[in-house]
């Protein structure tokens, strides 16, 4: 039997749109085509902009969710006109929507999480069903909501009884610990958000390309300390996060106190290293060790002067890009929400109360008929 089902992904970088359609037959996943659109740059803006409270915001979250369904919109025709199918051969979409608020850790009535989308009007465009809300059930069950793609790195990169890490490097990084049917998973801080925010603010591009910029300066000791002082880094897992925590507002006192009149490129080789150490110190808490081996996805693993702070800071890893291992890095996340959508569509359990806290496995998503 195969079963085909279209996977989106637009993440905490605000870069974009990624989609794929993935193919089940068998019980074997194949990434039939890929494809991916920008954000408009007012778009863009709106998304950063509606992080914060702001002024008719409610009224603006429901605009940018349409415009959003729109760019998904955008892609499923791409994929579909690459790969010559049509809207019937697509059993849904997994489309997660854009996380603009990120509340799970209060374990009452107040906790929530919050993704801007339009399911009813990508179904209504497409011509597919769509699945979405994929985190909110397992909040409600008591957990995090995140990270939900363990399950996934399992099925895909997981080894039979070593350990291997799979790290996804979006706007925040969260990795997967896989050792046999131990799957755990959390959230280690930013990824490329804060990255990205002062590569823009003080470059005009959008990101440090392959961390050139960043390679030009030097580390601030004294900086990379008080980064490293968040009190997030202390929790143990499960734990999440997102803009909520690390964006402008929290960097630019600390860049005041610690690196007042630094030059940018310094600043930019100091959030890359604080990226790189929240990770690898996460890790070696874990059991990271020689021998073992950490594949990377997200955009960050196009980011070659992080990839060469990961190595420097986990001697004797092995660490790869996700190409490596079959999949391509701007592919895994896309591939991961067809996976849940799949999971969703057959009744199963998408999250794991190991990583995320929940209570117990839960079916998560919404379905949104064609």
């Amino acid at each position: 039997m195969t079963e085909r089902f279209i996977g989106l992904m637009s993440g905490t970088s605000l870069d974009g749109v990624d989609g794929v359609i993935a193919q089940w037959q068998d019980g074997r996943m194949e990434v039939l085509q890929y494809a991916s659109t920008g954000f408009a740059p007012e778009l863009r803006a709106e998304l950063l902009a509606l992080n914060s409270a702001g002024e008719h915001e409610l009224h603006r979250a429901a605009l940018a969710g349409n415009a959003l369904a729109r760019s998904y919109a955008q892609v499923v025709d791409r994929l579909l006109a690459r790969s010559q199918l049509q809207p019937v051969d697509i059993t849904a979409i997994g489309a997660h929507g854009q996380t603009v608020r990120h509340q799970p850790g209060l374990w009452d009535a107040t906790g929530y999480t919050l993704q801007l989308n339009n399911p009813a009007l990508l179904a209504e465009l497409s011509g597919i069903a769509v699945v979405a809300d994929f985190r909110s059930r397992d909040v409600a069950a008591g957990g995090q909501g995140a990270p939900l793609v363990p399950a996934f790195h399992h099925s895909v990169f997981g080894g039979a009884g070593s350990l291997r890490w799979v790290l996804n490097i979006g706007g925040i990084s969260n990795i997967s610990r896989l050792e046999g049917d131990d799957i755990r998973g959390w959230d280690c801080g930013p990824g490329n958000a804060l990255m990205d925010h002062w590569c823009q603010l003080n470059t005009g591009n959008p990101y440090d390309d392959g961390g050139s910029w960043a390679a030009s300066g030097q580390v601030i000791p004294d900086l990379l300390a008080a980064f490293m002082e968040e009190p997030f880094f202390q929790l143990p897992p499960p734990k999440s996060t997102g803009r909520d925590l690390f964006n402008p507002a929290w960097l630019a006192p600390l860049l005041e106190r610690h690196a007042p009149g630094a030059a940018p490129a310094d600043v930019q080789a100091s959030l890359t290293a604080f990226t790189a150490l929240a990770i690898a110190q996460d890790m070696q808490r874990h059991g990271a060790a020689e021998g073992q081996t950490l594949i990377v996805c997200g955009g960050g693993a196009l980011n070659q002067n992080l990839m060469q702070r990961l190595a420097d800071l986990l001697p004797g890893m092995a660490v790869d890009s996700s190409a490596a291992h079959g999949l391509p890095p701007l592919q895994v996340e896309a591939s991961a929400f067809a996976w849940l959508a799949r999971q969703c569509w057959q009744s199963l359990p998408g999250n794991l109360p190991a990583v995320t806290g929940a209570r117990g496995p839960r079916v998560l998503g919404a379905i949104y008929p064609r």
